[in-house]
């Protein structure tokens, strides 16, 4: 989300002061009216990789993006005026059109989630290809036995107990910081992916009247702390990533000592 301009404290970008002699890459590329893709994304990445030629550090928490960029990863054409008819579809009328097209396709698609249908059907109907070709393509073969497109060494820092804690002060900081103000400014020409993005929905939510700020903090805290737990399940799935336990002043060092 930090390639959203304007989307700064919701997203603890680091500040023109903490960036400065040190170049930063895929900051403020677009507007938050725009709808940036994970394709988009791992395009503009992999065009600063493979121009580049010092060591890089990848930062963040989206394991999709981290091995869009990394990895072996394709991505099938999108169509919004194909997408916009299928999403008026019910979950149901979905499944029952997935299942005719593939009828494994439960063995790689999510049948109760709504989004995913949705991107299975508009791939089949794009390209003919069904979840379970997809799914059995030399691609998806490498992807499964996390093969790397680019040489690289991946760490994982744990915070263990004090992971609630750490996004508790993290979000305190942000609410100080003027959040709310921020997200205020940005709503009325936020596109869906910024609207979606964590902090913003929560405080788009209380500036269009449907909760409190109180209760904003409270399900921004909250999802926070889930994303955080979701985005270290993934990680932790990846064999190439090392654990470091965090500990105050040594992190950094230990990182360094393993490279």
């Amino acid at each position: 989300m930090q390639v959203y301009r304007g989307m700064d404290i919701g997203t603890a970008k680091p500040t023109p002061e903490e960036r400065r002699g040190v170049l930063h890459h895929m900051i403020d590329l677009v507007d938050p009216s725009e709808e940036f893709t994970v394709a988009q994304f791992a395009e503009a990445g992999r065009s600063i990789i493979e121009s580049t030629t010092v060591p890089l550090v990848i930062t963040g928490g989206s394991g999709l993006h981290f091995r869009a960029l990394v990895d072996p990863m394709s991505f099938a054409p999108t169509e919004p005026e194909v997408r916009a008819a299928l999403e008026a579809h019910t979950v149901e009328e979905l499944r029952e059109r997935l299942l005719a097209a593939d009828p494994e396709a439960a063995s790689h698609v999510d049948l109760a989630n709504h989004r995913r249908m949705v991107r299975a059907l508009e791939i089949h109907e794009l390209t003919g290809e069904t979840p379970s070709a997809r799914a059995s393509s030399a691609e998806a073969g490498m992807l499964r036995n996390y093969e790397a497109r680019y040489e690289f060494r991946g760490f994982g820092i744990d915070p263990g107990d004090e992971l609630d804690s750490r996004i508790q002060r993290r979000l305190d900081g942000m609410w100080e910081k003027g959040l709310v103000e921020e997200v205020r400014s940005l709503w009325p020409r936020m596109g869906r992916t910024a609207r979606s993005a964590v902090n913003y929905k929560q405080v788009g939510d209380h500036l269009e009247g449907r909760i409190t700020e109180t209760e904003a903090y409270d399900e921004a805290l909250r999802a926070t702390r889930q994303l955080a737990r979701r985005q270290r399940t993934w990680f932790r799935r990846d064999p190439r990533v090392r654990w470091i336990p965090w500990s105050e002043g040594s992190t950094a060092d230990r990182i360094l000592e393993a490279l």
